[in-house]
């Protein structure tokens, strides 16, 4: 089974819901998608934390990467599906490690509001990225985790995996947190 459909099978939108997709199918996770009635709104992260519009409103440079939040697996670590374009290659055909730099960047970010309420945001300070293989066209999925945190910074973790769960780049952002304005 390839990792995102193993991915997608524990995913949730809610941990209190463990069924948020209205069809799971293994081997094809194209078939895969969120319920109406589970999509974009209060996603609990925790008892009393929720997370904010940020995978309501897709930036720019997010909607280029294909950006799509998938949840929390059962382990807290949010997931985040990217789409890489055959306009993402260099010279060797696999993706350019700029374009994974900026997936992680954007993993990062979007696990990190997902821990703070709505009228907070963080901006990345630093992004220290490790390029493991090389990465294909297609989807790459991004696993991030919150490993350190204060009033003002946060440290967040992230990985990058292809569709045969092979890591392909890693990253630690350190990360500053700021009221929104």
């Amino acid at each position: 089974m390839h990792i995102e459909a193993m991915i997608l099978e524990r995913a949730t939108l809610d941990a209190r819901d463990p069924a948020p997709y209205s069809q799971i199918v293994a081997n094809d996770i194209s078939a895969a998608r969120p319920a109406p009635d589970r999509l974009l709104g209060s996603l609990p992260f925790k008892e009393n934390g929720y997370m904010s519009d940020a995978t309501a409103n897709l930036p720019p440079g997010a909607e280029l990467l294909g950006r799509e939040w998938l949840g929390f697996d059962e382990g807290g670590q949010a997931l985040i599906r990217f789409e890489a374009q055959p306009a993402f290659t260099n010279r060797h055909g696999t993706v350019q490690g700029g374009f994974l730099a900026a997936m992680l960047d954007s993993a990062t970010g979007l696990c990190a509001l997902a821990t703070l309420t709505p009228d907070q945001t963080v901006v990345t300070k630093s992004l220290d990225t490790r390029f493991l293989k090389p990465a294909a066209v297609g989807p790459i999925t991004a696993r991030a985790r919150v490993v350190e945190r204060t009033d003002r910074d946060m440290v967040v973790q992230a990985e990058l995996v292809d569709v045969d769960g092979i890591a392909v780049a890693d990253a630690t952002a350190r990360l500053r947190i700021f009221a929104k304005k």
